[in-house]
């Protein structure tokens, strides 16, 4: 398969990950809040991993560690902070009992915004092999799934009906497609590794200042522990997917 079927196929299918809002639908607010922290613990770890272990060597093996390479990662992690400060909006995975209309509209544009960061990052992995974008997309959409999961929940809750709010979070999703397809076009080593060094700064910021810190609001012990276990499980899953892919 050429690389540009990998982009827009490993796009498309990430996309697609916005449909799985639907089994909000079927579980109790409070069920849905316990599973969610979790399956945010999880992503933490992988989004952790996938960039130190994955997109930070691949940027330095194209670009060596001098400054050039490690500058973006910089760039990637500050990007995020001033657009949560700018939009008002936390990137929050916790369902909110005072959500309201206006927050859902943050919500959906900081997303699209994102998504279109996550498209970039997966179609620079795919220009270095399928290998190295297989393993970036098994991390991004360990995010991406209770991303998605609490943003339908919030936009319910703000009052959108669920049909409605399932289209839009779908919309919101398929900016990863062109971002994928800038990065397919911007095939050159020096914009490669910007681009792997951007992602494993946007990768640590979500990690290390979004999800770790919901996680660390439970105070109980046993969820702490499950929370933890999580969190490697997380890690430990990007590791494995890197070596049986043979990255």
């Amino acid at each position: 398969m050429t690389p540009l079927l990998w982009v827009v196929g490993s796009c498309l299918a990430m996309s697609a990950i916005a449909w799985v809002g639907l089994l909000t639908l079927a579980v109790s607010p409070r069920y849905l809040e316990r599973l969610l922290l979790t399956l945010v613990a999880f992503a933490a770890g992988s989004l952790m991993a996938g960039a130190v272990l994955h997109l930070l060597p691949e940027a330095i093996a194209i670009g060596g560690d001098g400054v050039g390479t490690l500058l973006p990662v910089m760039g990637g992690f500050g990007l995020f902070f001033l657009l949560e400060q700018f939009m008002a909006w936390h990137h929050t995975h916790v369902i909110a009992a005072d959500a309201r209309q206006p927050v859902t509209y943050l919500i959906l544009l900081a997303d699209g915004v994102h998504n279109f960061i996550g498209g970039l990052t997966i179609g620079a992995s795919f220009m270095i092999s399928p290998q190295v974008g297989i393993v970036t997309w098994l991390a991004a959409a360990a995010h991406e799934v209770p991303q998605e999961l609490g943003d339908f929940a919030i936009m319910v809750r703000g009052g959108w009906p669920p049909g409605r709010a399932l289209m839009a979070n779908f919309v919101s999703a398929a900016t990863i497609v062109p971002g994928g397809l800038v990065a397919y076009w911007w095939a050159a080593p020096s914009g490669i590794t910007f681009l792997l060094a951007f992602a494993a700064g946007n990768f640590i910021y979500i990690a290390a200042s979004d999800l770790i810190p919901e996680v660390k609001r439970e105070l109980q012990p046993r969820q702490s522990v499950i929370h933890v276990t999580a969190f490697m499980a997380g890690a430990l899953t990007i590791a494995a997917s890197r070596a049986v892919v043979g990255t």
